[in-house]
């Protein structure tokens, strides 16, 4: 009877471990959630990303805030740009392409290649303000941005081609 007694109660002891066990797991899924949404907001809210490309005969600069997106091909300030809504999903990767980067070490990246210092490439700079503090990248070819940044340029860039 005594073994009885033992093996039910370790039987028991086990099955609420693991419920234990079940339970902290799906919090800290629904954390994760929370938290990415959270960094989703903060983004939306205290992000500006500015992109400029150019040279002799090209000029581009694209701006997004606020989940829009700004582009401009005129380098005078005559053209004024539209702001055009970005897509939820489009905005959910752009937000976590930018929380990859590492905004303190954006000036010092270098550019892989050279393209643009005999006009084989248009110049290009990012530009990030994050919570009132402005990062700025050195300058890149266009085309070709630093590897640390590249996930975050082809999708701006790729955003002003829709």
């Amino acid at each position: 009877m005594k073994a009885i007694t033992l093996l039910a109660s370790i039987l028991i002891m086990c099955i609420s471990c693991n419920c234990q066990k079940k339970a902290m797991e799906q919090s800290n899924v629904v954390a994760q959630q929370d938290q990415g949404e959270k960094l989703i907001a903060d983004a939306q809210n205290d992000m500006i990303i500015e992109y400029e490309a150019n040279t002799r005969g090209f000029y581009q600069k694209v701006i997004i805030q606020n989940q829009t997106i700004s582009i401009s091909k005129d380098r005078d300030g005559n053209d004024k740009p539209v702001p055009t809504k970005i897509s939820d999903a489009d905005w959910k990767q752009l937000v976590g392409f930018f929380n990859e980067v590492n905004l303190d070490q954006l000036p010092k990246l270098k550019a892989p290649t050279e393209k643009r210092f005999y006009d084989g490439a248009p110049i290009a700079g990012l530009k990030v303000t994050y919570k009132n503090k402005i990062h700025e990248s050195s300058n890149f070819d266009h085309g070709f941005p630093p590897a640390e940044i590249k996930k975050l340029v082809d999708k701006l860039v790729s955003l002003t081609e829709k």
